[in-house]
């Protein structure tokens, strides 16, 4: 299959074209019905004799192209509806059967309903082309009106959510007007998905009441289900709680699926690369280090301890806290004794084969670097972050 994007420079443009060659070039296994030849790059900078060509070769066209920014209003008609026209005659004049899928708007819904813009009125144009081209020609199209999008894209430009993350991760200034009012946003990669369920014939159809699609099979347009309305003020508080993790070390939660999962990785692309690295307090004594690496509000913290030749670490117990010991470098004793029973417990353990070592609540418990000449490296996950004012760690020798 051969497949031509245009506004393949745009931001879904460039995330799709990425996301197709991963298919293309088996690096993407998930959608194995998928035959992926050639991936047909089109722009405002490609040529008219590159258009003709990848219009005579395609097998799939997602025309992505289009104007929400001009300089004057005049512009949203030539950029929607104009190109529009002009593919569609040159797909047509090459005989072309290919499906044809078309980037839209919700702006689209809102012509005759709920207000005016010259932007709303030159999709809805463009929608109502299409739909007559595959009517006339036998063709599928498939129309997709897309909410607010939500991916890497050029800041103070038309997307809030780009313009916050580049704010917050830069330490920009930045303005929110109402921190109540509320924005359905369609991220990136669930789009992308989208169009592979599109290209394997699984979309989404729907009607739409007001501004609702309500899933229909037979509709006449096309959806991606999954967005999140949410509001501006839990956007730039969110960004925030990211922005201040290096030096909390606390990993706000970011359960799978969650919008402030796909916040955090949108948030991650706009940071400097002088903040792609940050340090970690090493709590280090003549004994070795004790380094805490990240923590969760409900999944406990990681810690890394490392202890030189001989050197025997622990000697405490727990009420209730209870923790992980993962011995990554170096070879060690673990030892645990129950502080009621004395039932004694020991384990040995290396690097070479890594093994996690339960420490029990109740149970005293040790660690002991066998080596004399290297370091002990043991990663640690307890089931709480560490508390000053209530350590739930009392010195017991095992």
């Amino acid at each position: 299959m051969n497949i031509l994007v245009t506004g393949a420079k745009g931001m879904v443009g460039k995330a799709l074209c990425a996301n197709l060659k991963n298919i293309r070039d088996g690096k993407n296994r998930t959608r194995a019905s998928l035959k992926i030849d050639e991936v047909f790059e089109y722009d405002i900078d490609s040529t008219e004799l590159q258009l003709e060509e990848y219009c005579k070769k395609a097998d799939f066209v997602f025309n992505l192209a289009g104007v929400n920014r001009p300089k004057d209003n005049s512009e949203f008609m030539q950029g929607n509806f104009g190109f529009g026209e002009k593919l569609l005659g040159t797909l047509k004049k090459n005989g072309s059967k290919a499906p044809v899928m078309l980037s839209s708007s919700i702006q689209a819904t809102l012509i005759g309903r709920y207000g005016e813009s010259d932007y709303g009125k030159s999709k809805l144009a463009g929608e109502e082309l299409f739909f007559r081209y595959g009517e006339e020609n036998g063709v599928k199209v498939a129309v997709y009106r897309f909410p607010n999008l939500m991916g890497h894209s050029r800041p103070n430009y038309n997307s809030a959510v780009s313009t916050f993350c580049n704010a917050v991760a830069n330490d920009l200034p930045f303005t929110v007007n109402d921190r109540s009012s509320q924005v359905e946003l369609l991220y990136i990669d669930d789009l992308v998905e989208g169009m592979f369920d599109l290209l394997e014939g699984k979309e989404k159809r729907c009607d739409y009441d007001g501004l609702i699609p309500v899933e229909n099979k037979n509709g006449k347009y096309c959806f991606v289900p999954l967005t999140y309305t949410v509001t501006l003020g839990e956007i730039v508080d969110l960004l925030q709680s990211f922005k201040a993790q290096p030096e909390t070390l606390v990993m706000p939660p970011i359960p799978d699926g969650s919008f402030a999962k796909k916040l955090y990785s949108l948030y991650l692309s706009y940071l400097p690369a002088d903040r792609f690295k940050f340090p970690l307090k090493m709590n280090c004594d003549d004994r070795g280090s004790f380094t805490e690496l990240l923590k969760t509000s409900d999944h406990g913290q990681f810690s890394v301890n490392i202890s030189k030749p001989g050197i025997t670490k622990g000697q405490h117990w727990h009420n209730s806290k209870w923790e992980f010991f993962i011995v990554v470098s170096g070879r060690a004793l673990i030892e645990e004794r129950n502080i009621f029973t004395d039932e004694k417990i020991s384990f040995e353990v290396s690097g070479e084969k890594i093994e996690a070592i339960h420490m029990i609540p109740g149970w005293t418990h040790n660690i002991i670097n066998l080596s004399d000449t290297e370091n002990l490296v043991t990663l640690m996950w307890a089931n709480e972050q560490f508390d000053p004012n209530r350590p739930d760690t009392f010195f017991e020798p095992v």
